[in-house]
């Protein structure tokens, strides 16, 4: 909650300072509804993709609604929601710049709070003998998971700032490359996580989520990348 409640206010301090406006009005009262109610849909779908077996058996009960999150599939959903709401209202630009940054920063609460959640949360590694290994109570050293994606997220972001001048000459390509990036860290490092239910290839749920939504954007990224180098390089020349 506090992770949700932070994120959507710098979102909101970020649209106030670049002139976006309200988002209870206008465009960013409709690219605010396609947010929330995709990313609640992808949220859920993913997390059932990853444990299909908990699906099966709780289906017919009201709790099934209430248990169960997953980031990849609120980042991916609220982008579906979000493109869905602007194809309805005739919005054609890109909007998605201004979410990067305040992602990120509910990310990293987030993950605070899997940390202390502990085995309860099931987004602890694999067993580990390496020194900084963490035992969340049940006498198991791991990979402290929780902690590798603060740290990734924290990365991430200085990374993204320091190209975000470069990359405003194509509006969305910012968020396309934290996109990109989010989805091939999960698809690493769930490979050091249990896996709940085993998918072709030995991956889990939200690996191949991750495969599918890398192989629709990645070559988006990669195409758009030189001509944002030479756009950049053009304004710094004049």
């Amino acid at each position: 909650m506090l992770a949700l409640a932070v994120g959507a206010a710098y979102y909101r301090m970020l649209r106030k300072q670049s002139g976006g406006g309200s988002i209870l009005h206008g465009e960013g009262f409709v690219v605010a509804v396609g947010c929330i109610f995709g990313a609640a849909i992808g949220n859920k779908a993913v997390f059932w993709i990853e444990m299909p077996h908990l699906f099966v058996q709780y289906w017919n009960t009201p709790t099934l609604l209430l248990g169960g999150q997953s980031m990849v599939g609120g980042l991916l959903g609220g982008l579906i929601g979000v493109e869905i709401a602007k194809k309805l209202n005739g919005i054609r630009h890109s909007t998605g710049d201004a979410f990067v940054f305040p992602v990120l920063l509910g990310l990293m609460i987030g993950r605070v709070g899997c940390f202390l959640a502990g085995l309860e949360d099931g987004t602890f590694g694999n067993p580990s003998a390496l020194p900084w290994a963490i035992d969340f109570g049940d006498g198991v050293p791991r990979h402290p998971t929780q902690l590798y994606e603060i740290l990734f997220a924290g990365l991430l972001w200085w990374g993204l700032a320091g190209l975000r001048g470069q990359l405003a000459v194509r509006s969305g390509l910012l968020f396309k490359l934290m996109l990109v990036s989010y989805l091939g860290w999960r698809l690493l490092v769930d490979g050091i996580k249990p896996i709940p239910y085993v998918y072709p290839l030995g991956q889990s749920g939200i690996q191949w989520v991750c495969l599918i939504g890398l192989a629709i954007y990645l070559p988006l990224v990669w195409r758009l990348w030189p001509r944002v180098a030479a756009m950049a390089a053009e304004k710094e020349a004049r």
